[in-house]
């Protein structure tokens, strides 16, 4: 049995964006998960069973997920035996990020509290029921992790990644400049090379 990488994409991606992934992991075969919902209960069955599937057809399981997919991730398989994960710029504290985007939009968690639902004006739907749901199910993460974080990610601070990093016990790689959307030309260069760094 070979070594499989399953990749999950951030909001507005797909499973697509996999097949970068095949040049840059030789020795793996690459699956990419189209998850559905865009809540962590939503999302934790599909992405279990596709890690387990997985698990039972390979020797070994590598997760890569991008931004809200690795907060996913991290509620869907604590305590799955995942080879290692690699995670590019992770939501990793999505209460505070949360809370970060209430006070760009001017508003308090008491409005949030009293209306249920705000929309931030970002294109984002902020849920007292969301936020409730993190407080109440904090994310234990023990996989072998990488994470790859670029210096100018508007989502999460510099200071949340490092904590972060040093609570799980996970390898920090930070690009200068770099954004939460890797995209560009140098962006993606760094980031095939971090990729190949840790899966060749």
């Amino acid at each position: 049995m070979g070594k499989a990488v399953l990749y999950l994409h951030g909001k507005g991606g797909n499973a697509r964006e996999a097949d970068r992934y095949r040049d840059l992991c030789p020795g793996y075969e690459v699956f990419g998960l189209d998850y559905h919902g865009d809540t962590p209960w939503d999302t934790a069955a599909e992405i279990a069973g596709a890690c387990a599937a997985l698990a039972r057809t390979h020797s070994g399981v590598v997760l890569i997920a991008n931004s809200i997919g690795a907060y996913f991730a991290m509620h869907a398989l604590q305590g799955e035996n995942l080879a290692r994960a690699l995670f590019i710029s992770p939501v990793v504290d999505m209460e505070k990020l949360i809370l970060r985007m209430l006070a760009w939009s001017h508003r308090l968690e008491a409005d949030l509290e009293r209306q249920r639902e705000i929309e931030n004006g970002y294109g984002e739907t902020l849920s007292w029921t969301y936020l409730q749901y993190v407080r109440a199910h904090p994310v234990s993460w023990t996989v072998p992790t990488h994470i790859l974080y670029g210096e100018n990610d508007n989502l999460t601070d510099l200071d949340t990644i490092r904590t972060f990093a040093d609570r799980c016990g996970a390898d920090l790689e930070v690009m200068p400049g770099g954004e939460h959307w890797f995209h560009t030309e140098e962006q993606m260069a760094f980031h095939d090379g971090w990729v190949r760094r840790h899966l060749s």
